[in-house]
């Protein structure tokens, strides 16, 4: 558990549920209680509780009372909060180090996805087979890389969080898993020594160069305390040019019978088959055979020497025995395997895994794969692995097969490495994928979901985060909903705004709010496409949708109420649309219906589902033009705008009177009448049935809106109530009446006289 206030204190110890099977322990300073002592925090009337962060593996720890006594006032001043996460957030380097695997992972996944359209077992064909190793040792290469570059003394802008000494740990074991379980296709059942002999040398290097620098520069090597050490170790690290320089200066040995024997030993060293030198396993089955039949006769010859000349003097040294020496490196050669361990058990500490390589070197040359629990058990009896030493476990439980044991270590190891073994051991059919009923994980999928937790440390990692849990079962997946829709969209954070001569914030000339936050939408909703999760995604369009109606901004509110198919959601914005109008007026109104008019328009000719909103924004277009033709003295199109509201029913009710006061100035034009008969009649027409709705106890649903403008208006130079507010709309609307009938008579006089009947 990583603590934010100190990680290091051994204070209070809160026990922690997690998604691992064991339990985390958080320790608290300053404490609030002594260690064995939370009894008395208890009694006292409190108890510790914690709120996990929606947003990452975070949560908040705090004092709660569960005791009240009436009428006392308790006060949260004396109680800390303390701030934990439940892992250490990833460095820049192991930010790189896992957005650049999520690149082989995600190839991992497109790869299965399309094996869904292949036929059934085709994941277990020699094409796939072979675009699983190269998956494979892309994550070793790439493992690689990183322990090369965590090696390196240069100046580095933050520490490593993880040793160079911990990627190499993940490369020995990524590389045997890739040995032992992803062969090149069809090589499935070949003797596999010498890859795994390969991987010992590439991996765990011995000897080291510094012996034979030291060796190769003595007069007389064979006199060196560690010559023999580093002769055998050679011989049973298969290092041939090695072994044959330090057999040719055994040439210059004092003991005769020595030199004999080096003569007869040097062709066997050199030409010990090796399977990568045969073009079939039968070819080297046989010339198998035939080396160790050599190798006995080699042995025969050795056992003739006299007793007096297996030693010789070395003066001030002493006597040297080399013909024991010699005897075990024929003992190697002979594939007697209680003579490799005990030189094993002498010169290499006691490390199990040279053993195991061995016996498929010189006991047993035809070792499969399947045969190496059996051997590594045999092995383990007398040469038990470090308990402490994880990396050791964790090779042993490979090498036995024993996989579940394997994650299990590997996941103490790093749970980077449990997920990605686990991720390629499914299908190669490696373990089962069957989902637990007590858990409703399978154990991949267990282990996927646990690296991912470990990655919500970082919040900022949330991409990587779905793409592992999408990969999932249900659960995951339904986890990685729940933190898309979560996502912090900070939509105008980083932006200032700029202001006019006139105090009016306005936006700036560069990438602006608006563009800030479909930037980040649109990775959201990219990566819902991709995972074919629609609901989410609507979720997530509503979410930004009520974002951008906070901040007023109606086009891009507009835009993703569509995207949601939010229609009842769609109706509100343009219902705020309006409210601008009432709250800001007729300019900000315009513009705002402006914002929304393209989405609109494109909403409609997409068929009748979208039209019932699309007649709600047809009045608020119509509207815009009428204010919008007023303020630039366009009379005409203005009183075209009121005809077609009212001829075409666009208003709600609630608007008709606004719609009426507002035609006034239109009605009063002294210029020319602009308005036809018919449109006239309307206004006369609406106006009537405004008033004989009020008559009838409609007055609240018929000026509702305008009491509002009118107090939206007022506010600043007087306090208007209820009754005022009512008769300043009906003297409107009997101006109203009073400028239709001037209007009549004006025509009736100057054109057409039979208008003058109209009453």
């Amino acid at each position: 558990m990583y603590c934010s206030r100190n990680p290091n204190y051994t204070g209070t110890p809160l026990l922690l549920p997690s998604i691992m099977t064991t339990v985390q322990h958080l320790y608290l300073r300053p404490y609030l209680a002594e260690s064995g002592q939370i009894e008395k925090l208890v009694e006292s009337g409190q108890t510790i509780s914690s709120i996990l962060s929606p947003l990452d593996d975070s949560l908040a720890v705090y004092t709660k009372n569960t005791s009240f006594d009436v009428g006392r006032r308790y006060s949260k001043a004396g109680n800390p909060i303390y701030f934990a996460k439940m892992h250490k957030p990833p460095s820049m380097e192991r930010r790189l180090f896992v957005t650049d695997t999520l690149v082989i992972f995600s190839a991992l996944r497109n790869l299965l996805k399309n094996a869904e359209a292949q036929p059934e077992g085709w994941l277990q064909k020699p094409e796939a087979l072979g675009m699983l190793r190269k998956l494979g040792i892309d994550y070793v290469n790439f493992i690689k890389e990183c322990w090369v570059h965590a090696s390196q003394p240069i100046n580095r802008p933050e520490p490593l969080q993880y040793p160079s000494e911990h990627y190499r740990m993940l490369y020995t074991t990524f590389s045997l898993f890739v040995v032992l379980y992803m062969s090149e296709p069809e090589y499935e059942d070949a003797p596999i020594a010498d890859e795994l002999l390969e991987w010992l040398n590439m991996h765990f290097i011995e000897p080291s160069t510094e012996e034979g620098d030291h060796l190769s520069k003595l007069e007389k090597p064979w006199e060196d305390e560690t010559f023999w050490s580093y002769l055998i170790k050679c011989i049973l690290r298969g290092l041939t040019k090695a072994t044959l320089f330090f057999l040719n200066v055994l040439s210059q040995h004092p003991s005769l019978a020595l030199r004999d024997m080096v003569k007869l030993l040097k062709p066997l060293v050199a030409d010990q088959p090796r399977l990568q030198n045969f073009a079939s396993e039968r070819e080297f089955a046989y010339a198998a055979r035939r080396w160790r039949d050599k190798v006995k006769a080699l042995r025969i010859e050795l056992d003739k020497i006299p007793e007096r000349e297996r030693t010789i003097d070395l003066g001030a040294r002493g006597e040297e025995d080399w013909w024991e020496k010699l005897s075990d490196i024929v003992g190697v050669l002979e594939g007697r395997f209680e003579v490799v361990k005990r030189i094993i058990d002498e010169d290499f500490t006691g490390d199990w895994k040279e053993a195991v390589v061995a016996w498929g070197m010189f006991v047993d040359g035809r070792t499969r794969r399947q045969d190496l629990p059996d051997v590594v058990e045999e092995v383990l009896d007398d040469m038990p692995p470090d308990p402490t030493n994880i990396e050791d476990s964790l090779h042993a439980a490979l090498l036995t097969g024993n996989l579940k044991q394997a994650l299990h270590h590997a996941h103490r190891l790093d749970p980077w490495l449990s997920a990605h073994l686990a991720d390629l051991m499914v299908p190669l059919q490696l373990i089962d994928n069957e989902v637990d009923d007590e858990t409703g994980l399978s154990l991949r999928d267990y282990y996927m979901l646990s690296y991912a937790e470990y990655l919500r440390s970082d919040a900022g990692l949330w991409r990587v985060v779905v793409d592992y849990m999408y990969s999932c079962n249900e659960t995951g997946k339904y986890q990685a909903d729940e933190i898309l829709v979560r996502v912090p969209l900070r939509l105008y954070d980083r932006v200032n705004a700029i202001s006019n001569n006139d105090g009016e914030s306005i936006e700036p000339a560069h990438e602006g709010p608006a563009e800030a936050v479909v930037g980040v939408l649109k990775e959201l909703n990219e990566t819902c496409s991709e995972h074919n999760r629609e609901a989410t995604r609507r979720t997530i369009c509503r979410v930004a949708a009520k974002t951008f109606i906070s901040r007023k901004d109606f086009g891009l509110a507009v835009a993703y109420c569509a995207s949601a198919e939010d229609w009842a959601g769609l109706g509100r914005v343009v219902d705020y649309v309006l409210e601008e109008h009432i709250t800001s007026g007729p300019d900000q109104f315009i513009r705002q219906a402006s914002a929304i008019s393209d989405t609109m328009q494109e909403l409609y000719t997409k068929g009748p589902s979208h039209w019932v909103f699309y007649h709600r924004f047809m009045f608020v277009a119509q509207y815009a033009r009428l204010h919008e033709s007023l303020a630039n003295m366009d009379y005409a199109a203005a009183a075209k705008a009121v005809i077609s509201i009212i001829s075409e029913e666009l208003a709600p009710r609630a608007w008709g009177a606004v719609i009426l006061i507002d035609s006034i100035p239109l009605i009063r034009f002294e210029k020319e009448p602009l308005f036809e008969k018919p449109g006239a009649l309307l206004l006369l027409q609406k106006l009537e049935e405004i008033m004989t709705a009020m008559n009838q106890g409609a007055e609240e649903d018929y000026l509702c809106i305008y009491k509002r403008l009118l107090a939206a208006r007022q506010r600043q130079h007087e306090v208007t109530d209820e009754k005022s507010l009512k008769e300043n709309a009906l003297n409107q609307l009997g101006a109203v009446r009073l400028f239709l009938a001037q209007y009549f008579a004006r025509c009736a006089i100057t054109s057409r006289p039979e208008i003058a009947i109209a009453r």
